[in-house]
């Protein structure tokens, strides 16, 4: 297991976060992030901003549920509800960030997101060596992107098998057919597992998946509050 549930934020959203904005040229970091997100990837945008004494503006569905509101809340981050859907996420947005001269911060969809998300593709390359197969979660796509494009470098006989809820399986369906399949809103947000209820994989992502990932299974609403119960609470 690789437990991301340990980072600072709870989640490997971080490594993403951090590696695009502190790469960013310091007179556009100086004015300030703008992401949107159904809650991890808005608190690594927070976090980090508050690391680098920037200034964060977060576009989040008004069903993201409270716990993640109220911690990047208490990094200082600004928050902007819309509507439960990557339409309006991606185009509020995109118009804070023409408005305010924000610098866009994508939760998947960028090569410089999966890059940072590939960390801890190395990291399991690294640490085991041995491994023949790696399960990796996949809602947008740039986990499962960075992680197989590291694992299949370093180790290219080892399997990369993507895991998403069957009630939210846009990405199975992408893989067959071979280009990003999109699902409703009201679809995925059937699902327990609110990280993963994008309803797209990003194209980005899309690319390095059908290169790198071998396929992809689904799991069932009662597999994952089963999984949930048995993995151990964070620290603090």
């Amino acid at each position: 297991m690789k437990a991301e549930s340990f980072q600072p934020i709870g989640a490997f959203k971080l490594r993403g976060a951090y590696a695009t904005i502190s790469a960013l040229p310091d007179g556009q970091r100086a004015r300030g992030v703008v992401t949107h997100s159904s809650g991890n990837h808005a608190q690594a945008v927070a976090y980090t901003a508050r690391l680098l004494g920037i200034r964060a503006v977060l576009v989040i569905p008004h069903t993201t549920p409270g716990v993640k509101v109220e911690a990047c809340v208490r990094h200082g981050a600004e928050i902007v509800y819309v509507e439960p859907t990557m339409e309006a996420r991606t185009a509020t947005a995109e118009k804070l960030a023409e408005a305010h001269g924000f610098a866009m911060i994508p939760p998947f969809d960028d090569p410089r997101i999966v890059a940072g998300q590939g960390t801890v593709g190395l990291e399991i390359a690294r640490d085991c060596p041995e491994a023949d197969v790696v399960l990796v979660p996949v809602g947008g796509g740039g986990l499962l992107a960075g992680v197989a494009t590291a694992v299949k470098a370093l180790r290219p006989e080892a399997k990369v098998i993507g895991v998403e809820p069957e009630l939210a399986a846009d990405a199975r369906a992408s893989l067959r057919a071979g280009h990003p399949v999109s699902w409703a809103a009201e679809e995925t947000g059937r699902t327990v597992a609110d990280a993963l209820r994008a309803q797209r994989l990003g194209d980005v992502p899309f690319a390095h998946i059908g290169e790198y990932v071998d396929g992809i299974v689904t799991v069932t609403e009662d597999e994952i509050r089963q999984g949930c119960a048995a993995w151990p609470a964070r620290p603090g």
